[in-house]
């Protein structure tokens, strides 16, 4: 995969006059556009496919200091869990958003109005979508997914126009690998070991009652219950969620008084690995969990059928101890490292759910909380914390 269209600028039609006035007809009508953007919307429009963004180093994650819970745990490692938020909006200006459709329409799809984007020229939109489901993923991608048709979503297909379109339904595309005995642990006792944690994985991201704002019980019940530190902490954030200790940063919760899911479905994508732990992690075996869960999302009023998209990432390292060398519970997960990326969703917000934006909350000034670069929510080819940790713009919903 690359992050281009497959079409090349040689064998792809430019835009001809008429289609770009009709373009800029349909966006004045929208009250979107003046003479002065006009002038400076044919200014930027380039004859070459702008470069992506290049990302600042992230910073690096810091140990909180208590998540070891006594002497026979010394050899543990809970690292700070790290949430990135990534807004869909229109850009720092309205001039700017609406060149990026001149060049390459589907980058802020689902966020200008239906009457402009349907005065976008045919050959933009008349590919039929590929809905090939793809293979379960084993090892992190090259590079990010195509770019697909500027489709919208409905309330029928929620999915059209995301890559997501070909991804595995719900549960079924958190996929372990093959067992094979490492470290201390056998082949069955690996195969236990990656079912809790997708079971863990389920629980806290798919399970419709956490969705909803629930509490995440399944998934607690799962957690060593000799991490008090860690279970204090979540009880806190579900208690009293402030922006630097959020329930959001393991679990996918929305408020069911702002939005509901569209129809059960939730899109999956990403890979397990298993290896014997090093150094701090000496005698345990590591369970590393990359997922993506895309969640079509709708207002909670009568009558609301803008569909959106609001994508989360999610970086989980489960470590395992053997029981009676080590003070753990059988059966239950210690977490050892925790990190979420959360595209479209509020950058200010701090109640314990995600807020996905939709077009009616756009407004052409510019937001002083996304000061970060323009983000590929999709992109699972670099982790986490390679990528820009600032809130800013996502590519794609």
């Amino acid at each position: 995969m690359n992050d281009k269209p497959s079409d090349s600028p040689s064998d792809k039609p430019s835009v001809s006059d008429e289609e770009w006035a009709a373009f800029v007809a349909a966006a004045k009508e929208q009250g979107l556009g003046t003479e002065a953007q006009e002038r400076a919307l044919r200014k930027a429009r380039p004859t070459k496919r702008p470069r992506a963004p290049k990302a600042p180093r992230a910073a690096k994650r810091q140990e909180p200091a208590g998540w070891r819970t006594g002497p026979a745990w010394q050899e543990m490692n809970g690292r700070a869990q790290r949430r990135r938020r990534i807004r869909a909006g229109l850009g720092i200006t309205l001039v700017a958003a609406l060149a990026l459709v001149a060049v390459r329409p589907q980058l802020v799809t689902g966020v200008l109005p239906e009457s402009v984007t349907s005065a976008l020229p045919s050959s933009w939109t008349d590919r039929p979508a590929d809905t090939t489901p793809l293979p379960a993923e084993t090892a992190p991608p090259t590079a990010p997914p195509e770019y697909a048709d500027p489709d919208r979503p409905t309330l029928k297909e929620p999915f059209k126009g995301s890559p997501a379109l070909r991804w595995a339904d719900g549960a079924a595309g958190i996929t372990p690998p093959e067992a094979k005995a490492t470290g201390w642990m056998s082949k069955a006792q690996v195969e236990a070991a990656l079912k809790r944690s997708k079971d863990f994985l389920a629980a806290a991201n798919l399970d419709p009652a956490v969705l909803e704002g629930g509490r995440p019980e399944a998934a607690l019940k799962l957690i060593e219950p000799k991490q008090p530190e860690i279970h204090q902490r979540l009880e806190e954030a579900l208690a009293k969620p402030t922006d630097e200790n959020d329930p959001t940063s393991l679990f996918s919760r929305f408020s069911p008084s702002e939005v509901a899911l569209v129809g059960s479905v939730v899109k999956t994508r990403g890979h397990m690995t298993v290896e014997p732990g090093k150094g701090k992690e000496k005698g345990a075996v590591l369970v590393r969990a990359d997922y993506t869960f895309v969640y079509p999302l709708v207002k909670a009023r009568p009558g609301a059928d803008e569909v959106v998209r609001t994508i989360v990432r999610r970086e989980v390292t489960f470590a395992f101890y053997q029981p009676g060398r080590y003070a753990v519970t059988k059966g239950r997960l210690i977490l050892n490292h925790y990190a979420s990326s959360a595209g479209n969703s509020s950058c200010d917000d701090s109640d314990g759910f995600y807020h996905p934006s939709f077009a009616e909350d756009h407004t052409s000034a510019p937001d002083p909380a996304r000061s970060g670069p323009a983000v590929d929510p999709y992109d699972r080819s670099k982790p986490i914390d390679r990528q820009p940790q600032e809130c800013g713009t996502v590519t794609r919903s």
